[in-house]
């Protein structure tokens, strides 16, 4: 998720600039749901999903009680690409719809996913995977507060890979901090100094095979921190054989190349995109806001 910061307003108006195969305004007006009641500790957005300021003070503290419309072009975490792209796969669902979020955080995807699909009439299966516990605790007391029960999720600490081994994640002090990169298959060395430091943990690895069980996957939501490109790679049987739509927070043009190759390679066909936005820092291109795409598998789609 882009995690929107303050920035110029040229940056900004960046985020009007997607491509659609599909009228993405019209998708997000669809699950608007006007007419809510501002609520006491809780933010709510235009879906209706309550969120605590506790998954990020620093920008929800001040907006605790607001209602929060559909983005224009962006909200305070992502922008109309990225959510008019994750409402498509909940529009195209039937009978139930199940989200797997690799890098899940406070649950973002997966609540707000559940809850327009319960709008619906739809059942729901919400998995995420996460390396970082105090997120983690957030995302259950996310989908808690949002009415779902612990038969409808299901969370994983642990960290997305393209195939089982063992990985290196940042610990952190437990507040609001994203971006942790995790170092896949260390050697033996650097795995026993892992072992022995306070500074970083060794979580297991998981394949998209682990995650759902082989059972089909509505939306595959992405965002891991540049490992994006190596992830679909290792998973692309499965990932063609189970899942319907991915979409991908990217985060370089380098790794947008990357996945437009493989995907257009394999035969699915892309549905959105707008490139990450980035500014020039050293003559070095930095990204400031992450990239969005969404493939469709065309034979399950």
């Amino acid at each position: 998720m882009p995690m929107l910061p303050q920035s110029p307003r040229p940056l900004h108006e960046a985020l009007f600039h997607y491509a659609a195969s599909f009228d993405a305004l019209a998708v997000l007006s669809s699950f608007n749901q006007p007419g809510q009641q501002p609520e006491p500790g809780v933010i709510r957005n235009f879906l209706g999903t309550r969120i605590k300021p506790d998954v990020y003070p620093s920008v929800l503290t001040a907006m605790t009680g607001m209602i929060e419309g559909p983005p224009n072009p962006g909200n305070w975490h992502a922008d109309i690409a990225e959510w008019a792209a994750a409402l498509r796969a909940v529009d195209l669902a039937q009978g139930t719809f199940r989200i797997l979020e690799l890098g899940c955080g406070w649950g973002c995807w997966m609540t707000n996913m559940g809850v327009a699909a319960r709008s619906r009439g739809l059942k729901v299966e919400l998995i995420g995977i996460e390396g970082e516990q105090s997120h983690l605790a957030n995302a259950r007391d996310t989908l808690q507060l949002n009415g779902f029960s612990e038969a409808q999720f299901r969370l994983v600490h642990g960290v997305a890979a393209p195939k089982p081994g063992v990985a290196i994640f940042p610990r952190t002090t437990g507040a609001a901090e994203w971006g942790g990169e995790a170092r896949f298959f260390p050697d033996k060395k650097t795995l026993a100094a892992a072992r022995k430091s306070k500074e970083v943990q060794v979580l297991d690895c998981h394949t998209i095979a682990d995650l759902s069980g082989d059972r089909p996957i509505d939306l595959l939501h992405i965002d891991i921190q540049g490992a994006e490109a190596a992830f679909v790679e290792g998973n692309m049987e499965h990932i063609s054989r189970h899942v319907r739509r991915v979409l991908i927070g990217t985060h370089s043009r380098a790794i947008e190349g990357q996945l437009c190759k493989w995907f257009l390679s394999h035969g699915w066909q892309m549905e959105m995109e707008r490139p990450a936005i980035v500014t020039i820092s050293n003559g070095m291109p930095v990204v400031h806001i992450d990239g969005v795409q969404m493939w469709a598998n065309v034979p399950h789609a």
